[in-house]
């Protein structure tokens, strides 16, 4: 007998909700790849949905398992505390590496000076 035969249906309709929920996120996210144009449009989708969708992946995990194994397992926390960490930390230095190293960007305009005054 499998734990799918064996998951009451009160445990099984969240894990499913969170599991169709968390691919539809990741499915956005993987859309925003293919119809934004610029990399520093694109990089935004799966840096914001990435954390999203395994975070409910990682619920509905962490449900299915405690009430497959009637015990509490939440070793999923450390999983979500390291992707809710790392995720918008590479998307930032991915992006400020783009804007360092892109030579069609005009680095004279790039930013006012906070400290000049400006007349009107």
């Amino acid at each position: 007998m499998s734990f799918a035969e064996t998951l009451p249906w009160w445990a099984a309709l969240p894990v499913v909700f969170l599991l169709v929920l968390g691919g539809v996120i990741s499915l956005v996210g993987t859309l925003g790849l293919l119809r934004l144009k610029t990399f520093y449009q694109r990089i935004h989708g799966p840096a914001i949905t990435v954390t999203l969708g395994a975070g409910c992946i990682l619920v509905a995990s962490m449900i299915y398992f405690s009430v497959a194994q009637s015990r509490l397992v939440i070793h999923e926390l450390l999983i979500g505390l390291f992707v809710l960490m790392t995720a918008p930390v590479v998307a930032m230095l991915i992006m400020r590496a783009a804007v360092y190293r892109d030579p069609q960007r005009d680095r004279s305009g790039e930013a006012d000076d906070p400290g000049a005054e400006t007349s009107g």
